[in-house]
C-alpha cells in the first residue's frame, strides 16, 4: 500500500514524514489542534475502500502540550473541516477534561461542524482504565459499514474496546496516522511502529 503525507489546515510550522522500514513512520507535526470546526495537523494516509482493520504501536509522543495528540484517523476528505473519526493518544496520563487516561476517540459528523469526544467509561477515575505506557501503546481502528470501533492494547494481542461509534462516511476514505502539536509555534515528534492494515 502506498502512503501519502501532507499537512491539513495549513499549520504555521510544516510537518514531515520519514518512513522507517516496511511498517513504521516518524512524524514531525505542528498545528493548533484536531478539534472544533476545522483541524490543523500532519497526516500520513492512504485511500481505502470499504471495511478495514488497522492497528499500530505508538512508540513515542513528544509532550509539546497537554493536548498534543497522535493516533489513527479516517477522514472523508483532506479538507480541514472534513467529517472524521479518530482514536488518539496523549503524551501522558494527566487529567484532561473528562478523561484520566491517555486515550480518547473523537469525531466530526458534518463538514465544518463541531467536534465531539468519546471519553472512557470510567471518566476521571484513578487509576485510569486506559493508560498510556510508551513505548507499548497499541491502538486499533476498524470499520464495518457505518460502525467504527476503537480499541487499545498494551501488548498488541489483548485488546480492550474503547468506543463503538456509528457514522455515515463514503466507502472510499483517507485512512492513516495523524499528529498535532496543539501549539502554533512548536512542532512535536511521534514514532509509529508495527503498522498493520
Amino acid at each position: 500500500m502506498t502512503f501519502n503525507s501532507c499537512d491539513i489546515g495549513h499549520p504555521r510550522l510544516p510537518g514531515a514524514t520519514h518512513s522507517v522500514g516496511n511498517d513504521g513512520f516518524d512524524l514531525v507535526a505542528g498545528g493548533t489542534d484536531i478539534w472544533e470546526v476545522a483541524d490543523q495537523f500532519h497526516f500520513v494516509w492512504a485511500p481505502v475502500d470499504g471495511n478495514f482493520d488497522v492497528r499500530v504501536r505508538v512508540e513515542f509522543l513528544e509532550a509539546g502540550h497537554l493536548y498534543t495528540k497522535a493516533g489513527l484517523m479516517v477522514r472523508e476528505s483532506l479538507d480541514p473541516g472534513s467529517p472524521h473519526f479518530s482514536h488518539i493518544v496523549f503524551p501522558d496520563n494527566r487529567l484532561r477534561n473528562n478523561n484520566s487516561g491517555g486515550h480518547e476517540s473523537q469525531f466530526r459528523l458534518v463538514k465544518g461542524g463541531p467536534s465531539k469526544a468519546i471519553y472512557p467509561a470510567g471518566g476521571t477515575k484513578e487509576p485510569p482504565q486506559f493508560p498510556v505506557n510508551y513505548p507499548n501503546v497499541w491502538i486499533r481502528l476498524s470499520r464495518k459499514g457505518e460502525v467504527f470501533e476503537a480499541s487499545c492494547s498494551q501488548d498488541g494481542s489483548k485488546w480492550g474496546l474503547f468506543a463503538r461509534h456509528e457514522q455515515a462516511l463514503p466507502s472510499r476514505v483517507s485512512l492513516g496516522l495523524a499528529v498535532t502539536s496543539h501549539e502554533d509555534t512548536k512542532t512535536v515528534k511521534a514514532r509509529f511502529r508495527e503498522l498493520s492494515l
